[in-house]
């Protein structure tokens, strides 16, 4: 039983599907806040990825290594010191394929919709025990990467066409410290902050990578995250790193940010 909501995703993430023995494909959860309470109805194998604090029975388990769930126990996740934690479920969890892939496309509309209280998930079977000699207690949460009143850096490559932009405007976007907005999902993260100076008519639209910043006539950017449209008018003044986006990816509201480039 998998109880406050949290999304399935098929994050292809080596790290954290290998920790329980899946393929790179297969489904996991992508929890935002929690905290998330799961039940097992069977025995399995769990690993939490992130800024995460897991409990199971009252002990508190490590992240980033794989812990049993015994049959009708319950085990805790609170994200803790940033936004996401991520839940890989040794067998994978079976939720239908859409386009080939099981993630949750939110800005299409694609894929399972997210959890809520009191939905059951299928689970792939192990022909091994999956409990068996796997720890159930163990050392404390994760550190988380940035909560309110921070400053984090976000690495960013240069706009693929500055001369679509105002001349100060690249330089403007690196020394600019951003406050995140309340404005925030897997499709974009808004930034709040002094204005840059945005072309008065959009462009034709062209293709869109995620990381890209896009300057919409507000001149305040916005970051495509993974979930962003595939094409967009505004012009992009930057263009934010894998390393960049890892880390906005754990940002709340309220946290400030400067790119470096």
């Amino acid at each position: 039983m998998w109880r406050r909501p949290a999304r399935s995703t098929s994050r292809r993430t080596l790290r954290r599907t290998s920790l329980v023995g899946n393929e790179p494909d297969t489904a996991t959860l992508e929890v935002l806040l929690g905290p998330l309470v799961l039940e097992a109805t069977r025995a399995v194998v769990l690993a939490v990825s992130g800024p995460a604090r897991v409990r199971v029975g009252g002990l508190e388990v490590a992240t980033d290594r794989p812990f049993a769930l015994p049959a009708g126990g319950r085990g805790e996740i609170e994200v803790v010191g940033g936004a996401r934690a991520w839940v890989a479920v040794a067998g994978g969890i079976e939720v239908p394929t859409a386009l080939g892939s099981r993630s949750t496309d939110t800005l299409a509309g694609l894929g399972p919709a997210p959890l809520t209280a009191g939905d059951l998930l299928p689970v792939g079977r192990r022909l091994a025990s999956p409990a068996a000699g796997l720890p159930t207690g163990g050392a404390g949460p994760s550190t988380g990467t940035a909560g309110a009143g921070d400053v984090v850096e976000i690495p960013v490559l240069p706009p693929p066409r500055p001369e679509v932009l105002g001349p100060d405007a690249w330089a403007q976007l690196c020394r600019t410290e951003w406050t995140v907005s309340a404005q925030c999902d897997r499709v974009a993260v808004r930034l709040d902050g002094p204005a840059i100076e945005a072309p008065e008519a959009s462009a034709p639209s062209e293709g869109l990578v995620r990381g890209a910043i896009q300057l919409p006539p507000s001149g305040r950017p916005l970051v495509f995250g993974p979930d962003h449209p595939l094409t967009g008018g505004y012009p992009v003044v930057g263009v934010a790193t894998s390393t960049g986006l890892s880390v906005l990816a754990q940002v709340v509201p309220g946290v400030r940010a400067r790119f470096v480039g």
